[in-house]
């Protein structure tokens, strides 16, 4: 995941620096394994969810227990070579079942990638997993259901949140605000989406994912849905990569439009949070006990 490379490249200012709130205990979830249940044990399933006309790849990670258990759909980002696979593991021993899974035309999944379809392919994850048979297979809760997803990730997740009025919640890790990007000239947006790394992407190029952000940049840009995102419990999390102004913008801008259900944080780390796994695991598991 290397939209931060984006960031510079677009000469996006860097977030006035904010002291970070005290981070919270350390969720034993982190650090220690659940209890063994013989009957129900804790699994990975691998699963192929419908949408648009293929079958996206899945990986759902099932917690102990009978349940249902309440459910994270969790989004990476651009290409996403950062999963957060250690942050599903935290919640998966939290009793959260985690869907991860990749948008259509990366990193296997068939079809060609194009940003609007991983807006597609998230509310297609959320209907699988609201499917009763899936719920049931899989120890789906689906009336308590969370959309987390970080980079280009966090901002499937803010589009998502604004129109899935179902959601228990959304959290946003370091999101980028396609919207914004599409101001840029075409030029520049292309070489950063070039130095993204076009090798797990298959039916696109820089010059195609350029095009559509500039042809989309009203569409895309998460601030203009902040009055549709106001009752939404959502958890916005930036850090040191350049980013934050937009976030911070959409945090102003869900307040403006009445928002009470929001909660903000500053980390002085970089995009990937490299330093502050534990800290963003331990945000990540505070904020889903208080939802559920």
């Amino acid at each position: 995941m290397k939209i931060w490379i984006t960031a510079a490249l677009l000469a996006l200012p860097l977030p006035v620096a904010a002291a970070a709130a005290t981070a919270p205990d350390i969720p034993a979830a982190i650090f220690t394994d659940p209890a063994t249940d013989k009957d129900h044990p804790a699994a990975m399933q691998v699963v192929h969810i419908p949408s648009g006309d293929v079958q996206i790849n899945g990986v759902v990670y099932i917690p102990a227990g009978p349940g249902p258990h309440p459910t994270v759909v969790l989004c990476h980002g651009l290409p996403g070579n950062e999963k957060n696979l250690d942050l599903a593991q935290a919640m998966r021993r939290a009793g959260w079942t985690v869907i991860t899974f990749n948008y259509r035309g990366s990193w296997g999944s068939p079809g060609q990638y194009r940003f609007a379809q991983n807006l597609e392919d998230a509310d297609a994850v959320l209907a699988f997993a609201r499917d009763p048979a899936n719920a049931a297979k899989l120890r789906i809760d689906p009336k308590r259901l969370v959309i987390i997803g970080h980079s280009m990730g966090g901002w499937v997740t803010a589009l998502t949140a604004a129109h899935d009025k179902d959601l228990l919640g959304a959290a946003m890790i370091s999101a980028a605000n396609l919207g914004t990007f599409g101001n840029a000239p075409r030029d520049r947006l292309a070489a950063a989406m070039l130095a993204n790394g076009q090798e797990a992407l298959a039916g696109t190029s820089p010059e195609a994912m350029a095009d559509e952000m500039i042809a989309n940049k009203d569409r895309f840009d998460f601030v203009k849905s902040a009055g549709s995102l106001a009752s939404t419990n959502l958890f916005i999390l930036s850090s040191d990569d350049g980013l934050a102004p937009g976030t911070d913008a959409l945090a102003t801008a869900v307040r403006a439009a009445g928002g009470t259900k929001i909660k903000t944080l500053h980390v002085a780390t970089d995009h990937s949070w490299s330093d502050a796994r534990i800290r963003l695991e331990s945000e990540i598991l505070t904020w889903l006990e208080a939802l559920d």
